[in-house]
């Protein structure tokens, strides 16, 4: 399922990729993969709170998700030259502090967006 999942996820990004091209603000592309998926008929919430839980205070003013599929695939969009290590830690730690599965971070500033999307994959500790 989770398969069938992210190639959902990724079709309906590069569809928007193809009708925008790059050169936009993320909030713009985050508006439209999430028209996308929801036209796939997807479960998807955008900027999703995520509170940072130290010993025993929760800040509630942590992270936000860019945008949530399913319950369990985080999106993380940028549109940046190219990705860091920066970009790679935050969608771990987005995942990690929500227990999610899988992840997706996602550069809508390429020429192909094939060559700017990275899978991540959460595995227990």
């Amino acid at each position: 399922m989770n398969k069938n999942l992210t190639e959902k996820i990724i079709g309906a990004a590069i569809e928007v990729h193809r009708t925008l091209g790059p050169g936009l603000l993320e909030s713009a592309y985050q508006e439209c993969l999430l028209f996308e998926l929801k036209r796939l008929n997807l479960n998807v919430t955008k900027e999703i709170a995520l509170p940072i839980v130290y010993k025993d205070i929760k800040l509630d003013h942590g992270y936000r998700i860019d945008l949530l599929v399913e319950n369990k695939i985080v999106i993380e969009l940028k549109t940046v030259e190219t990705f860091t290590d920066v970009h790679s830690a935050q969608i771990l730690t987005y995942m990690k502090l929500g227990n999610y599965p899988l992840g997706l971070l996602i550069n809508f500033h390429t020429k192909l967006l094939k060559d700017g999307i990275k899978r991540f994959i959460n595995t227990p500790q």
